[in-house]
């Protein structure tokens, strides 16, 4: 074998044998693996998705009470102006009927003219 000839297939081995481990390294992973790292991917999404899930519930529930918890005491205000208003009212009312009293008693004492 002449010199050249060596060379060239030791270029050629040696560059077959970087090829080989260079595609060893940067070679995809067997289906298996791939599969089992997406599905571990999926597992860690979906915990993440349901503890943002958890945390927007809870969320949900604590304005629910914060709601209701303002409804009541709306209500309450309401029961109270509304209770307020009917005493006023009953008031008025009292005092209107006393003054249309008083009127027409002015009137008949006028008409009379025992004033």
């Amino acid at each position: 074998m002449s010199f050249e000839t060596k060379s060239f297939l030791k270029g050629l081995f040696v560059g077959g044998l970087i090829g080989a481990i260079l595609g060893i390294l940067y070679a995809p992973k067997r289906g298996e693996e791939a599969r089992e790292e997406l599905k571990k991917k999926a597992e860690e999404l979906l915990a993440k998705t349901k503890e943002g899930y958890g945390h927007a519930v809870e969320q949900l529930k604590e304005m629910e009470g914060a709601a209701k918890h303002g409804l009541e005491e709306l209500e309450e205000k309401v029961g109270k102006v509304a209770e307020c208003g009917k005493e006023t009212f009953q008031n008025t009312k009292k005092q209107f009927r006393k003054a249309i009293e008083a009127g027409v008693e002015a009137y008949k004492s006028e008409k009379n003219g025992t004033i």
